[in-house]
């Protein structure tokens, strides 16, 4: 893999050529305008915080039918009225409706009988001998059918974020399903050495980055649908990149050029196109991004800070310009950087820092193979090859 694709490439000469970190996160951003999927429709429980891809539109009116704003009497024509009935909510609706000088008490939600012209609420009203009397503005305390929404009409366009109340309010619609651009993730991780359960011992690793990128990936706008866990081999990992129904795959720990690491290969044997083929970035510069039949490939390095690292070069922008929203991990505010930060001559340098008084204080810890400092970290600060001191841009952290 070259992974040049006609535009400049910078970093230290003994890994060859590599895609400065800004271009690598263009790279990304551009395929992934490239491969956005369709809009998919999901259930409203699992449309939370994703993208609507379709306007959604009102299947009834809203209220559906005409119902009481109050507790008390729906009323007809002019009182006192003589009480004929009651009404409760989720009751069935007699088919007849009041005539003139009728009333029926009536609860809050309930259905308000053909003929009523307003509901005189339990405090306005006078009740005696069959009776009720009190004052009433017609079409008062009645909630009338599609007074809020008519049927049809659009109520969330293409492009919103699904919010608490967006859900509410198309379930209120009778919707079961929102149309959203929600890209699907699957997670390989990759490793002889690692374990998914247990304690870390002699010659094996606990999987730290497979439990960070569901989160990273939600808060991106997409969603992690599987994580799968392999040896360190390539017949089986080609396997597991072939149908996996995904939009994009995160390849864990076969992303640098040792003997064990065989994501490069397989790459080639599916005819990818490549697009990043390493960045020139500290932690995590053996990174790579291709595709081939519209599924997208990202390659992340074994060690966990580094992991989280080039999950934010490369598959956060990819992911949000796939679900069709802003990159959150962007800060357009550029900051001072206070303590002993050296830069990198040839690689920009990811640099956790915490984000208070309008700078950024690195919290140290930061080793590709340790996720202790992104833990204790707001962000990181990003340290350009030769930094003069200057103030530094910041990459957010979910």
């Amino acid at each position: 893999m070259d992974g040049t694709g006609g535009v400049p490439t910078t970093g230290d000469p003994g890994h060859g050529a590599q895609r400065s970190w800004r271009e690598a996160r263009e790279a990304a951003r551009r395929l992934g305008l490239e491969l956005a999927p369709p809009p998919r429709e999901i259930p409203l429980e699992d449309a939370l915080d994703a993208v609507l891809g379709d306007d959604v539109r009102a299947l009834v009116g809203l209220p559906a039918y005409d119902a009481s704003a109050m507790d008390g009497y729906a009323v007809a024509g002019e009182g006192p009225w003589r009480l004929a009935g009651r009404r409760l909510a989720g009751a069935p609706t007699p088919r007849e409706g009041l005539r003139p000088g009728e009333a029926v008490e009536i609860a809050t939600g309930a259905h308000v009988p053909k003929g009523a012209e307003a509901v005189l609420p339990y405090e306005g009203a006078t009740v005696g001998e069959g009776r009720v009397a009190g004052d009433v503005t017609p079409g008062r305390h009645v909630r009338w059918s599609g007074e809020e929404i008519a049927p049809g009409e659009t109520v969330l366009t293409r492009g919103t974020v699904v919010t608490p109340a967006a859900l509410g309010l198309a379930a209120s619609l009778g919707h079961e399903t929102l149309p959203v651009r929600r890209p699907r993730v699957t997670v390989i991780v990759t490793g002889d050495e690692v374990a998914d359960s247990g304690l870390p011992g002699e010659g094996t690793v606990r999987d730290a980055i497979g439990p960070v990128l569901p989160g990273v990936a939600r808060w991106a706008g997409a969603r992690v649908t599987r994580v799968l866990r392999l040896g360190d081999d390539r017949g089986t990992l080609r396997g597991a990149l072939t149908g996996t129904g995904a939009d994009v795959v995160a390849v864990c720990g076969s992303s640098s050029k040792g003997p064990a690491d065989h994501f490069r290969a397989v790459l080639t044997d599916l005819g990818a196109d490549v697009a990043v083929d390493g960045v020139a970035c500290r932690p995590g510069h053996p990174q790579g991004l291709a595709h081939a039949d519209g599924t997208a490939f990202v390659g992340l390095p074994g060690n966990p800070g580094a992991a989280l690292v080039a999950a934010l070069t490369l598959l956060v922008p990819l992911v949000t310009a796939m679900a069709g929203r802003p990159d959150p991990s962007l800060d357009t505010a550029s900051v001072p950087l206070e303590g002993d930060v050296r830069p990198h001559p040839y690689d920009t340098r990811l640099v956790p820092v915490r984000v208070s008084g309008g700078c950024a204080r690195p919290v140290g810890h930061d080793r590709p193979g340790s996720l202790r400092g992104a833990a204790n970290a707001d962000a990181y600060a990003v340290v350009p090859p030769g930094w003069d001191g200057s103030d530094v841009e910041l990459v957010r952290l979910p």
